[in-house]
């Protein structure tokens, strides 16, 4: 503190936020402020993330001690989430890049993208992808005895149950869906690109909302699975006790993974690195580390929506004043009116995205989301411009391994040297 007033004078308010002792009629330590003082350099997980702890979550202390501040973006391990969960596209790869050196540089990965139109490797690539696909269905089979087939897109959103990660706007995306679909002409539904949609994650003992979205998500399915106007165009799955070796099935056999966070909201988000290295295409917000694998594989290779960060401090600061459109409305009515059952329960539910109260956007990006997700549906009829979309997004997955984040870590923070491997 004394440092503090040698720097700002007595401008007791900076004094008072930054202090580590909050002087409130109970003395708390404020343990984010110890650590910033204490810690030898504070860590962004991902660029967009650092940028919210400088200018937002930690700007006095940005402000006073900026050399502190860095960002390596996270990374995940390809030995595990291609060599052990995927051995099929591993060797793949190895293949046609004529060595398995990528396993430990994953730089070498771009030298897919000289490959990504040519027919043998397209061809190789969705056999590859056809038979984990084939994997994951005889697990949901065995699991919740649903059999489901695998010439669908498998749609995919797997990560802790949170509002801000949104799996309540993917449900009423999937009871969008079902509403067009069963008030379709049996002409128009040969039109339609069948979708097995599976939904996994756990909830905090205590987060009643989150277990209200599961809940949700099982109602919906129960009525969507079995209802014969529909048949195999749309299927919803919830994955049970979902973990991480859960994952190593699910991931690989994942045809779209969605990640669509409110943006401003995920700090950094390895499970999207985890399915790109996969082949699996993206449909995102531009949040957490979206923002840098959009510079590695290109918007044209993604399927991006929704307000970015600016947007969104935009749109609270004006108090949500967000008109919202008539599918939103209409599916948040299906829900509130009992039309999935549980009337009472889901009440509070849809209250937390009715105009003021829906902090995170939900009505406000629903749009752009159903716009989003006909793009993805357009791309999966045409299998070749998918597959090559799918062979680029792991050509670009290099940047997100672990291995740079710890050399990142080791250069850039500790200063330290690598010891060579006997």
């Amino acid at each position: 503190m004394e440092e503090l007033k040698k720097h700002y004078g007595l401008d007791y308010n900076r004094l008072s936020r930054m202090s580590i002792v909050d002087e409130g009629a109970v003395k708390n330590i404020r343990m984010a402020n110890l650590s910033l003082v204490c810690c030898h350099t504070v860590d962004g997980v991902s660029r967009l993330h650092l940028a919210t702890l400088k200018t937002r979550v930690f700007k006095d202390f940005h402000e006073f001690w900026p050399q502190k501040f860095q960002y390596k973006t996270n990374g995940v391990t390809q030995r595990r989430w291609i060599v052990v969960s995927n051995p099929p596209l591993s060797g793949l790869i190895s293949r046609w890049l004529g060595t398995d050196a990528w396993i430990r540089d994953m730089d070498l990965l771009l030298g897919l993208r000289d490959h990504a139109e040519d027919a043998s490797l397209q061809e190789e690539w969705m056999m590859v992808r056809r038979v984990n696909k084939i994997r994951l269905s005889e697990f949901i089979e065995a699991m919740i005895g649903m059999k489901v087939s695998p010439d669908a897109m498998f749609d995919v959103q797997i990560k802790r149950i949170h509002e801000y990660k949104r799996q309540l706007l993917n449900i009423l995306g999937i009871i969008h869906r079902y509403d067009c679909i069963k008030n379709m002409k049996e002409s128009d539904k040969e039109k339609v690109v069948p979708r097995v949609c599976i939904i996994g994650g756990k909830a905090a003992p205590g987060y009643e909302i989150a277990k209200k979205i599961i809940k949700l998500c099982h109602a919906v399915g129960e009525k969507i699975n079995n209802d014969s106007d529909i048949g195999d165009l749309l299927k919803l799955v919830f994955i049970p006790d979902y973990n991480v070796s859960v994952a190593e099935l699910v991931i690989p056999g994942s045809d779209l993974s969605q990640h669509i966070s409110t943006a401003g909201h995920e700090a950094s988000g390895t499970g999207s690195m985890k399915f790109l290295m996969n082949g699996c295409l993206l449909l995102a917000t531009a949040d957490g580390s979206t923002v840098e694998i959009i510079e590695e594989i290109g918007n044209e290779n993604m399927f991006i929506f929704g307000a970015n960060v600016q947007e969104v401090t935009n749109l609270r600061q004006n108090g949500l004043g967000v008109k919202k459109s008539l599918q939103f409305a209409r599916v948040v009515r299906m829900v509130r009116e009992g039309y999935f059952g549980f009337k009472d329960y889901f009440k509070s539910l849809c209250d937390t995205v009715e105009d003021s109260s829906d902090f995170y956007l939900l009505g406000n990006d629903f749009e752009s989301y159903l716009e989003a997700q006909a793009e993805a549906d357009k791309a999966f009829v045409d299998q070749k411009k998918w597959t090559k979309m799918s062979i680029l997004s792991t050509a670009g997955s290099g940047r997100f391994s672990s291995d740079r984040t710890i050399r990142d870590y080791a250069q850039n923070t500790w200063s330290i040297e690598p010891c060579k491997c006997p």
